[in-house]
C-alpha cells in the first residue's frame, strides 16, 4: 500500500492544489522500483506528476477518438497534396519568423 498525499498543501512548482490523502495498492515489485528510486518524502508529489501526465494523454486519445474523422479533403482542397501542405507549414512558420523579429 502507498500513500499519495496528505490533506495539505503540496509546495512544489507545478502542484499548488489542496490534497486530498488516498490509499493506493501497488504490486510489490513496483512498489519496491518507486521506493529505490524515490525518495520517501518526495514520492506523493512523483507520483501526482506521473498521474497527471498520465492523465491528460488518455484524455487526449478520448479527444482524438472523438474527432476522428472530421477532416474531408472536400473542405480544405488547398491542401490536397504534400507539395500543399509543405507550402501552408512554411506560410505559417513564415509568420512566427515575423513576429519574433523586434
Amino acid at each position: 500500500m502507498v500513500i499519495i498525499s496528505g490533506v495539505n498543501r503540496m509546495t512544489t512548482t507545478s502542484f499548488k492544489e489542496e490534497t486530498q490523502k488516498i490509499t493506493i495498492s501497488l504490486p510489490r515489485q513496483l512498489a519496491e522500483r518507486l521506493k529505490a528510486r524515490v525518495p520517501a518524502r518526495q514520492r506523493s508529489t512523483f507520483i501526482a506528476k506521473i498521474l497527471e501526465e498520465y492523465l491528460a494523454l488518455e484524455e487526449q486519445s478520448v479527444i482524438l477518438e472523438e474527432t476522428a474523422g472530421c477532416w474531408r479533403d472536400e473542405h480544405h482542397p488547398d491542401m490536397l497534396t504534400d507539395e500543399d501542405i509543405d507550402t501552408w507549414l512554411t506560410n505559417l512558420r513564415q509568420g512566427w519568423q515575423h513576429q519574433d523579429t523586434p
